[in-house]
């Protein structure tokens, strides 16, 4: 099993308060990781109807059962077993008790604000980075796979082929577990608007545009798209306040927390339909956007990333804040640097003035270097730069 990022601070949350909860999609490691890191803990994962019955049935003698604490696994399955969790922990001051996990934000992040707040440290763990991979020697060896097979564990862990693992995960818990959250009966149709929003990714988001090409209205779009967020399926990425007195656009982009489950709802079969398809561009800057995500959550951080565009189409693809500097990143997929690459930072870097500390492009090639003072950064070396950030 890989080392994870978020280990290090697991253990440190877990030293300071009396709960640690960690939250992110489904086969992502969580429990991997929290049974790794608590390896003395006992273990009850809320999935198991045994246990999951005897949580909703009688919480309090489930959690005295376990009085010097242990883990306790998708706990959006068994939500009021948070109320008298509460409880147990503030008759202890005792540290790092109890190890909670869960894969739906609404599931896991209402109850825990309403009963553990301030008592839980709260972390997300998102799919293999790059980094980790490129650690252990899993870092595919071309950018094109690199995005077709995305960064679920059991397709690096475990040898799983990528196409055919990818389909059941769509099968089982994207098209059943948020569907079933969605009520949702008409599979075709959520499956429809699942591959509209992969065909999306890297553009500003338009509820009227996908309601439209799928066939339903502006509500149900925002509520589709707030579960699919809540489940780590898709992620919004806000605009950039700041607008050095221009007109902005007030969208955010929609964009994948894994792009191979993206290349496998656009019905991508290999990386070498990569090199010429059409999205392409996109999808790369979709990788590069999540593996910055992943490095901010990795290090226990919130996320600081934004994208710039002004009503004149001016735009930076990521804009990272950093207290009162700003670090803005262009992506581009090409492997072969070409001079416009670097007008949209330049400009973009003028309006900015003083604000700006460092100047990125990251690129599908292979070679980094220094130029017009920008840092460029090849696809393999994005951890680098999540690291900075």
């Amino acid at each position: 099993m890989l080392k994870r990022d978020l280990e290090p601070v697991l253990h440190q949350a877990a030293r300071s308060f009396k709960a640690v909860t960690i939250i992110g999609p489904r086969q992502a490691g969580k429990t991997t990781l929290v049974r790794m890191a608590f390896s003395d803990r006992p273990y009850l994962s809320l999935e198991d109807a045994d246990v999951r019955r005897l949580a909703v049935a009688d919480p309090r003698a489930l959690l005295n059962r376990y009085g010097d604490g242990c883990i306790l696994d998708e706990v959006q399955r068994a939500p009021d077993l948070l109320s008298h969790l509460q409880l147990v922990l503030d008759e202890s001051r005792q540290p790092g008790r109890f190890i909670l996990t869960g894969s739906q934000q609404l599931g896991v992040m209402e109850r825990v604000s309403q009963s553990l707040a301030g008592r839980t440290a709260i972390l997300t763990l998102l799919p293999f980075s790059a980094g980790e991979l490129s650690r252990n020697g899993m870092l595919p060896v071309s950018m094109e796979e690199a995005l077709f097979r995305g960064g679920y564990p059991p397709i690096f862990d475990q040898g799983a082929a990528p196409e055919m693992w990818l389909n059941s995960y769509q099968d089982t818990y994207v098209e059943r577990d948020v569907r079933q959250l969605l009520n949702v009966r008409d599979l075709a149709l959520f499956s429809r608007f699942l591959a509209l929003c992969a065909g999306s990714v890297g553009q500003l988001f338009n509820a009227s545009r996908l309601g439209a090409d799928c066939g339903i209205n502006h509500g149900t779009v925002q509520q589709w798209m707030s579960v699919l967020e809540a489940s780590f399926i898709v992620f919004r990425l806000p605009v950039h306040s700041r607008n050095f007195r221009k007109r902005l656009v007030k969208s955010p982009k929609m964009y994948f927390y894994d792009t191979g489950l993206a290349t496998r709802l656009l019905g991508i079969e290999s990386p070498q339909q990569l090199h010429t398809h059409p999205l392409r561009g996109a999808l790369f800057e979709n990788w590069v956007v999540a593996e910055l995500l992943k490095g901010r959550h990795n290090k226990g951080k919130k996320p600081n990333l934004h994208f710039w565009r002004d009503s004149l189409g001016l735009e930076v693809d990521v804009i990272v804040e950093s207290g009162q500097h700003l670090q803005p990143i262009e992506v581009k997929s090409g492997t072969t640097i070409a001079d416009d690459w670097f007008n949209g930072l330049a400009r973009w870097s003028d309006l900015a003035g003083t604000a700006v500390k460092r100047q990125y492009l990251v690129y599908g090639g292979e070679k980094s270097w220094e130029r017009k003072g920008v840092s460029i950064v090849p696809w393999h070396e994005i951890t680098r730069l999540a690291e900075v950030i």
